[in-house]
């Protein structure tokens, strides 16, 4: 009896497997064959070339189409804008819209379709009537728009919803909540508007919630900490306010929670022993309105490892709890009202990659103890009350230490020479709105690995170092507002010694006593600077035509200068401009028409010179105020004299 129900079976099997191959390799489903065929004809193009094999009857042998070995109806659209061909990473495109037709394939599990860049269309309307087996809808990165149609909370079986990086809009349905299967909501940068519904709470599945950057408002879910499965949060970069809810520290499987750049006020909420969150590693809650202290059971969270509480309204010391983060690299505190020292525990976080604390209250002296931070390769501490007069030695000689930024610390005399021999190379020093005097001096060239030098506001004088031109590296120099004279000559050599690729982006040397040097401006071989202020020193002579060369160029200001001839058409070469002031200066004749090719410009100051002549009719320049051209005696406009 047992041999024949095992031969009965045999038989069952291939008789089921010659239908399944008759069903998959035979006619689809006239529904789906309709569905298909209605989204083939909405795009009118496919670099990938999937959908024009897409010929026949026999769908479920197209490319990106899957179906049931047993019922032979298609379950999978699998079209992804990032495929694989020869094992290299390939970005397809595809143009046109998505068809509401597909909801006549009605046993669809899943619709990738995402990264597509040119889809565009809306969500059907109806889709949680016609699918109810979806499992998966990625459309992320493309160009959908419309509302989340009120029937996506019918998609009982739905796993991931990943709809980020487009155009939609409207209000959150109400009935998310009833997606209890879903594992992963993605709707990031999109225009969602309206409050976060309280329904999201019932997601007790959900692994992943990322809603930042939109347009939502209200209060965050009071029983947000009810998701016990959540692993990451974020809400970034909306209009959310009200408090942070307790309930979120209930949150025990969470790993990442961004709340920052939204109106969120109060307190931050208080930890209340080791066993909460201990899997939370990253946490944003930086550009909010947040008050009061950092608690100190902030310490209890032991597995943190990225902290950003920056541009708040937080107030008191620093707790010592801090140094219990072991696992600490990067610690964000700046823009608050913090005040008192640094606490000396700080010097236990071991790992500490960054440390930022500029814009408080922060008193010195610091703790020696921090030479232990043998990690720390970033350290702001710019814009407090430290009072430093000089900067410690201990701190020069952190061994990994390349980005210094010591703003306002009330430091004295000469730039300490130490900076030239610390153990690993500067690539940012910032000691602007300090006391320092004296010269630039001549081995600021050893610093060949500087990036960013910020001197200004201090009382410097005499001329830049020649060997100013061996930083190879530097893309920001501002030396504005000290008493820096001489040729700017040598500035503008840095441009043609770079070796590395990389370019002199923004210079800053105005409010000094620069007299010349003008006529070397555009004559480097590296030409992708982005800003230039010269403005409010001496410097005489023309502008001359090579200025024309800088074409990435957004921002000019030359003003208050004795800067004279007539101004060069071929600056109108620099097609990037966006800013351009040249007032108060003894510029001569007329403006040249070619300005008009200046399509970005959106302000203008040409006051104060010795203009004349018709202002060029037309777009940018008839698009600003009388104030742009005032002082100029001889300039007239179609209207009239100015």
């Amino acid at each position: 009896m047992g041999s024949e129900i095992l031969w009965f079976l045999a038989v069952l099997a291939l008789i089921t497997a010659g239908e399944s191959k008759k069903s998959v390799g035979g006619t689809c489903h006239p529904n789906d064959l309709k569905g298909l065929r209605s989204f083939k004809a909405g795009i009118h193009s496919d670099d990938s070339g999937r959908i024009n094999k897409w010929i026949g009857n026999s769908c479920c042998e197209w490319d990106g189409i899957s179906c049931n070995n047993i019922t032979g109806r298609v379950t999978q659209i699998n079209l992804p804008g990032f495929i694989t061909t020869d094992d290299a990473p390939l970005q397809a495109y595809m143009y046109g819209s998505i068809s509401p037709s597909i909801t006549l394939l009605s046993n669809l599990e899943v619709v990738d379709l995402s990264g597509l860049v040119g889809l565009t269309g809306k969500i059907p309307s109806s889709i949680g009537f016609h699918l109810p087996g979806l499992r998966k809808l990625s459309l992320w990165g493309n160009h959908i728009e419309g509302p989340l149609p009120e029937s996506i909370g019918k998609l009982s079986k739905l796993e991931e919803l990943c709809l980020n990086e487009n155009s939609l809009s409207g209000f959150l349905p109400a009935n998310l909540g009833n997606l209890k299967a879903l594992r992963r909501l993605d709707l990031h940068s999109n225009r969602f508007s309206g409050a976060i519904p309280e329904s999201i709470a019932k997601l007790t599945s959900l692994e992943s919630l990322s809603l930042q950057n939109n347009l939502l408002t209200g209060d965050i879910p009071g029983k947000i900490g009810d998701l016990q499965a959540l692993k990451e949060l974020d809400l970034s970069n909306n209009s959310l306010t009200g408090k942070i809810p307790s309930s979120i520290t209930k949150l025990k499987a969470v790993s990442i929670i961004y709340l920052n750049d939204n109106q969120l006020v109060g307190e931050i909420p208080t930890f209340l022993g080791p066993d909460q969150m201990p899997c939370l590693g990253f946490l944003r809650l930086n550009n909010n309105r947040l008050t009061g202290r950092i608690p100190y059971s902030f310490g209890h969270l032991s597995s943190l490892q990225r902290v950003s509480l920056a541009n708040n309204e937080l107030e008191g010391p620093i707790p010592s709890s801090l140094g219990d983060l072991r696992s600490l690299t990067e610690l964000y505190l700046n823009g608050n009202k913090l005040s008192g020292r640094l606490p000396s525990s700080t010097s236990l976080l071991s790992q500490l990659i960054m440390l930022t604390l500029s814009n408080n209250m922060i008193e010195g002296p610091l703790p020696h103890q921090m030479a232990s931070l043998r990690n720390l390769q970033m350290l702001d501490l710019s814009f407090n009350r430290l009072n430093l007069s000089t900067i410690p030695k201990w701190l020069l000689k952190l061994p990994s230490l390349s980005r210094i930024y010591l703003a306002d610390c009330k430091i004295q005399g000469e730039l300490p020479e130490d900076l030239r021999a610390t153990p690993s190379a500067l690539q940012e020093l910032d000691l602007s709105a300090n006391h320092l005097s004296g010269k630039i001096p001549e081995w600021i060239g050893s610093l060949t690995e500087l990036y960013s030098l910020n001197l200004s506001v201090n009382f410097l004088a005499g001329e830049i170092p020649s060997s100013v031109t061996k930083l190879a590296s530097l893309g920001v120099l501002d030396l504005h507002s000290n008493k820096l004279s001489g040729s700017l000559q040598r500035v503008f050599q840095v441009e043609s010694r770079f070796t590395t690729g990389r370019s002199l982006a923004s210079l800053d040397l105005s409010d000094n006593n620069f007299t010349s040097g003008i006529e070397q401006i555009g004559m480097g071989s590296q030409l992708e600077i982005q800003h230039i202020n010269l403005s409010h020193n001496f410097i005489e002579g023309r502008l001359p035509d090579s200025i024309g060369r800088l074409e990435t160029m957004k921002s000019l200001d030359l003003s208050c200068n004795n800067l004279d001839s007539a101004l060069p058409p071929l600056l109108a070469n620099a097609s990037s401009l966006e800013t351009l002031k040249l007032r108060k200066n003894h510029f001569t004749g007329k403006i040249p028409s070619e300005f008009l090719k200046l399509r970005k410009l959106k302000e203008l100051d040409l006051s104060d010179n010795f203009l004349e002549g018709k202002i060029p009719f037309g777009r940018p320049l008839i698009n600003f105020p009388r104030g742009s051209y005032s002082g100029n005696k001889g300039l007239w406009c179609t209207s009239g004299s100015l």
